[in-house]
């Protein structure tokens, strides 16, 4: 598991700045449930625009050097292609996936598939065994709660973690998509983090959930538990 750092565009900063200066402004005027639906407002807002400045501002126009991120994983997914290896990418916003699609088809040269909380159930198994051939697409754009569970997708040799969640546990369980049972291959997970952000401050959470989880499931005494 390896952290991958991204810078923000020029576009993403102006819009940063000004989500963070509304919200002050807010909170300066607002209390009780308000100041915290405000809070929860503006920390959504955050990471979309960490993602791309058209996902919070839908124009629709997802052009990869408008964000960070977008140039970071072409940057990773060239290189899964030159080794003709497969990939799975999680994000938590449905809307941005089909723009991810699109853009990872450009640089695999062909198509990959989708999978979201809108997709059948009998479509999902025919994408799954799309995948799961040797020769089928080489690339895979998943939510993140209806792709995290249930699925088993050991073509894929890298994970990449597109936007993180507050729950460690929802992001290995989607991570284990590809470390599943008939794995053969070392699975490389790379996890999308934007510098001078909230992102970092989610990533420094989510590490010490997952140590204060590990120190108690791998303790041999109650001492640390308590």
């Amino acid at each position: 598991e390896t952290p991958n750092y991204c810078g923000l565009s020029k576009a993403q900063i102006k819009l940063y700045e000004q989500a963070v200066k509304a919200m002050q402004e807010g909170l300066a005027n607002s209390d009780g449930m308000a100041r915290r639906g405000l809070v929860l407002q503006t920390l959504m807002r955050l990471k979309q625009i960490c993602n791309h400045p058209s996902q919070f501002t839908g124009t629709g126009e997802f052009t990869p050097s408008d964000s960070g991120k977008f140039v970071r994983i072409s940057e990773l997914c060239q290189e899964v292609s030159e080794r003709q290896e497969k990939v799975l990418v999680f994000t938590q916003f449905k809307e941005i996936i089909e723009p991810l699609s699109d853009h990872l088809a450009t640089i695999f040269g062909r198509p990959g598939l989708i999978l979201h909380g809108q997709t059948k159930i009998k479509e999902r198994q025919q994408l799954v065994e799309r995948f799961q051939q040797e020769d089928g697409p080489p690339f895979f754009v998943l939510s993140l709660k209806a792709g995290g569970t249930g699925l088993t997708l050991t073509q894929a040799s890298h994970v990449i973690h597109f936007d993180r969640w507050w729950n460690p546990a929802v992001e290995n369980q989607a991570t284990d998509r590809a470390f599943r049972l008939g794995q053969k291959r070392n699975v490389l997970v790379h996890k999308l983090i934007t510098r001078g952000t909230l992102e970092e401050r989610i990533d420094d959470v989510i590490t010490k959930k997952q140590r204060v989880a590990d120190e108690i499931l791998e303790s041999e005494s109650e001492i640390n538990l308590t």
